[in-house]
């Protein structure tokens, strides 16, 4: 997957500070999850109010992700990473020094920390910028592969809050973010070839673009399913199973774990057989399996397993859009991932918040689980009406070098 030729491509220090900003971001990113349980238990929140504490972060993410690709096109996404990180580690240090300990400090909180999952904008055309289109695939995906950051928020998170309190943890967590931060400040650098600032009026022409709101529903469907039920799992798993929140935690993060791990996979894969075919299985097996997940299975290890094939399915659909879209848009790659970025938060804020409001409503999962599968298959079919047309068009320019 990753050759001589890739390595001498591109700028390997630059691709390791993106993976380990994105890593250290997406951990704090789903930090209210990984807590979910003992924040819960201690302020008396129903399950809808579960929901929208775990979703309110993602939906904070997707609208900072379309600033923060702004902000990328204007000043660099190195400036725009180090901007990024001091207003993480600021709010979570004040968030530990003022002992928070209410539902709506809790959600405000959660705004802070949408700036991290705003990172997603920042870190890829980082790398990306970096490497012709024929590496993209495995550039994006393993700077894209830092959303296994969501694999410590839900191994250690809940541990931490066992041995300290929950709110110690938001300073715990800062010391990890603040290694990051130097790090990222000596090793990134911006690409020699950084595309000219745009206009506003330039901005919204994107968006006249029919192709970049086909991207944006085909990554509000794989990376919001993903980010999702990454927030959502330790609440599902301590209020099915009766798992502690530390078990729950050890459950969802060998979940995401699996999702995190395949997105350079799917990245790599779709370099080979093209972004439009790996997309077309992910969706269908990703659609089939949230589809039994939610019948409730008998036990929680056959749970495990749905879901685990469930979110790799997701994942590797991660780095499947992201080798297509720089061949699209490659002069427009910052706000590109802005944008698309966002749907995927928007994916994960609608599946989040539904997944509470069902079971408050109805006492059971499924019909958020059920409406999310169906959007899958939207996606599905959006992708076989329009890859004709791709495939003729600018899939056909690069046909020699790129699979689409």
């Amino acid at each position: 997957m990753i050759s001589k030729d890739f390595l001498k491509a591109g700028h390997t220090p630059t691709l390791l500070s993106a993976f380990l900003y994105f890593d250290m971001s997406f951990m704090v990113w789903v930090l209210l999850g990984a807590l979910s349980v003992q924040i819960a238990k201690d302020l008396h929140l129903d399950p809808a109010q579960k929901g929208l504490m775990v979703a309110v972060p993602i939906l904070a993410g997707a609208a900072l992700r379309i600033v923060n690709g702004f902000l990328v096109d204007h000043i660099g996404p190195k400036k725009t990473g180090l901007i990024a990180q001091g207003i993480v580690i600021a709010g979570l240090l004040l968030a530990w020094l003022l002992h928070i300990n209410s539902f709506g400090a809790i959600l405000s909180l959660g705004a802070v920390l949408g700036m991290a999952g705003a990172s997603f904008a920042v870190a890829l055309p980082l790398a990306s910028r970096w490497y012709p289109p024929k590496y993209q695939g495995v550039a994006l995906g393993i700077a894209g592969a830092g959303n296994s950051g969501t694999v410590f928020a839900s191994l250690f998170a809940p541990t931490l809050a066992k041995m300290f309190g929950w709110q110690a943890v938001f300073g715990l967590v800062a010391i990890p973010l603040i290694i990051v931060f130097v790090v990222y400040l000596f090793m990134a650098k911006d690409a020699p070839e950084q595309p000219p600032a745009k206009t506003t009026a330039q901005y919204l022409k994107i968006l006249k673009e029919p192709d970049a709101w086909w991207f944006m529903l085909f990554y509000g469907v794989t990376f919001g399913g993903f980010v999702g039920l990454s927030s959502s799992l330790n609440v599902y798993f301590n209020a099915e199973y009766g798992l502690t929140p530390v078990i729950a935690g050890f459950f969802t993060a060998a979940c995401v774990f699996s999702g995190s791990l395949v997105r350079p996979v799917g990245g790599s894969i779709a370099d080979r057989i093209g972004g439009i075919r790996t997309l077309s299985i992910m969706y269908s097996v990703a659609a089939l399996f949230l589809v039994i997940f939610s019948f409730r299975m008998p036990n929680v290890w056959a749970t495990l397993v749905v879901l685990m094939i469930a979110m790799g399915a997701l994942g590797m659909g991660n780095g499947a859009v992201f080798q297509l879209v720089p061949q699209r848009f490659r002069h427009e790659i910052g706000i590109m991932t802005g944008l698309v970025g966002a749907f995927g938060g928007v994916g994960g804020f609608y599946l989040a918040a539904t997944l509470g409001f069902s079971k408050q409503a109805t006492g059971s999962y499924q019909i958020g689980l059920i409406g999310f599968a169906v959007l899958a298959l939207v996606a599905l079919s959006g992708l076989t009406f329009i890859k004709k047309k791709w495939r003729s068009t600018w899939g056909a320019l690069s046909a020699n070098s790129v699979k689409i």
